[in-house]
């Protein structure tokens, strides 16, 4: 076997080990990853091979030292990667899958730093006085998310759709945090914003955990900052009519899954402060399937998605409104897989 053709197995092997990641592990993402050609698939396993493997570095068992010190190795590798390639690769499978992809597509690897911070940030205990602040660790561990996902896509209009790719990202953070809280009480975490518990009149101890669903304002906590999640799903899907029809779908899918999602929480945030809430396989499967025709849930209180810019500052949150199916143009004829 040749030098070459050695070299081709290595990154097909390595491709497939990406895609059994994601497959074993996204278990919402994974629903709008298959619906992308071939090429496309691959390229974001590999992304999400890589997040996640810094994402288990900050939720690890490790002591906090030595998941700092394993975060700043990734960091390390994916800047040697970003400046020389497969050649800093190095027999990992994850390094090398992503390093074709980034040869293929113009993945801007250096938004892996942003996702680092925001994984230091887990490891030290941060926690957020403003809202400011904690859109700001949003961006940094899923506006990331979204940027790097834009450059597999790819979009007609690359600069309109990097701060809507960015936006979309926040509104999936925002509904990881809600529907997260008791199990990151559980490990010492806080993300809702002090100034939105003190506003209500909410307060989050560790020790009532198990109780959380009589905490006296927290259920109107819930309620608040998911009518401003609701915002930025509102801006953040004006990014679908400005990708191709698959990576509309692939990314209709994954937020359309997280909307949902969404939607469950803010009617009931009670149960949700009891138990962590989910979708039925099958609820996630229909979500997909509609994504690829086209056809995806309405933001409550929004129309359906179109192009444009994001707004500044804070999108202005949405309430009220049920779920309606809307339909999206179609984007550019797709290349070929």
């Amino acid at each position: 076997m040749t030098a070459q053709a050695t070299q081709a197995a290595d990154v097909r092997v390595a491709y497939e080990h990406c895609e059994q990641v994601t497959r074993t592990q996204a278990r919402n993402f994974s629903y709008g990853i298959r619906l992308l050609p071939p090429c496309k698939r691959r390229a974001l396993s590999a992304v999400y091979a890589f997040a996640r493997r810094v994402d288990d570095i900050g939720d690890g068992t490790l002591p906090a030292a030595d998941k700092l010190a394993a975060l700043a190795d990734a960091r390390s590798a994916v800047a040697a990667l970003e400046r020389d390639g497969a050649r800093a690769a190095a027999g990992d499978p994850v390094l090398v899958a992503l390093a074709d992809a980034a040869r293929r597509h113009p993945i801007p690897l250096g938004a892996f730093a942003e996702l680092v911070d925001g994984c230091e940030a887990d490891v030290r205990g941060t926690s957020y006085a403003t809202f400011g602040e904690l859109e700001h660790y949003c961006r940094c561990v899923a506006g990331s998310i979204g940027r790097l996902s834009l450059g597999v896509f790819g979009s007609r209009d690359l600069g309109t759709a990097e701060p809507l790719a960015d936006a979309l990202g926040i509104a999936l953070q925002l509904t990881n945090i809600l529907r997260d809280i008791r199990e990151d009480l559980i490990n010492g975490r806080v993300y809702l914003p002090a100034e939105d518990l003190e506003r209500f009149g909410a307060v989050l101890r560790p020790e009532r955990a198990d109780v959380l669903a009589g905490e006296p304002g927290l259920e109107d906590v819930v309620r608040f900052e998911a009518r401003r999640a609701f915002g930025w799903y509102a801006t953040g899907l004006r990014l679908l009519p400005l990708l191709d029809r698959r990576s509309a779908a692939c990314t209709g899918a994954m937020s359309g899954i997280y909307l949902r999602l969404l939607k469950q929480i803010a009617a009931a945030p009670a149960a949700a402060l009891r138990q962590r809430q989910s979708l039925p396989g099958k609820e996630k499967a229909l979500v997909a399937a509609r994504a690829l025709a086209g056809i995806w849930d309405r933001v409550p209180g929004a129309g359906p998605p179109g192009p444009g810019r994001a707004a500044p500052g804070h999108p202005a949150p949405a309430v009220g409104g049920s779920a309606v199916g809307g339909s999206a143009p179609a984007g550019p004829a797709e290349g070929r897989p």
